[in-house]
């Protein structure tokens, strides 16, 4: 009896642990953003790294894991902070780092599936 107790407690432990989370980690969250953004030194490691040209940071590695799954389901994993912080790098890639943006393109959505809402939503007009 207390065998099957026992399997049963680890049957609820293994189910608990196997069911996918409800958003992505949020531990990288409090990153400045606009450090990033406003500097090219800090911006760079990012890309390469998303395009396999360079070494990983955590958060970097993180957001790698994650990227494409959260395109093609329109960040449905993603925290509120995350989207908003999504809108906020993709406008700024579109906008002002335009081939960086054209090389993730090309790697995480060449047939312009996905990113083409983005582009339409998030692109400033230049007059």
């Amino acid at each position: 009896m207390k065998l099957l107790i026992a399997l049963c407690a680890l049957a609820v432990v293994v189910a608990v642990s196997a069911r996918p989370e409800a958003t992505y980690t949020d531990r990288f969250d409090n990153i400045n953003l606009d450090e990033i953004l406003d500097n090219k030194r800090l911006l760079e490691p990012y890309v390469k790294c998303l395009l396999d040209k360079g070494r990983c940071t955590p958060d970097a590695k993180e957001l790698k894991e994650h990227l494409r799954e959260a395109l093609e389901n329109n960040c449905a994993k993603c925290t509120e902070k995350q989207r908003d912080g999504t809108r906020r790098v993709i406008k700024h890639l579109i906008n002002k780092e335009a081939e960086y943006w054209t090389e993730l393109v090309a790697k995480y959505d060449p047939g312009h599936k996905y990113v083409a809402k983005y582009e339409s939503d998030l692109k400033e007009i230049k007059a």
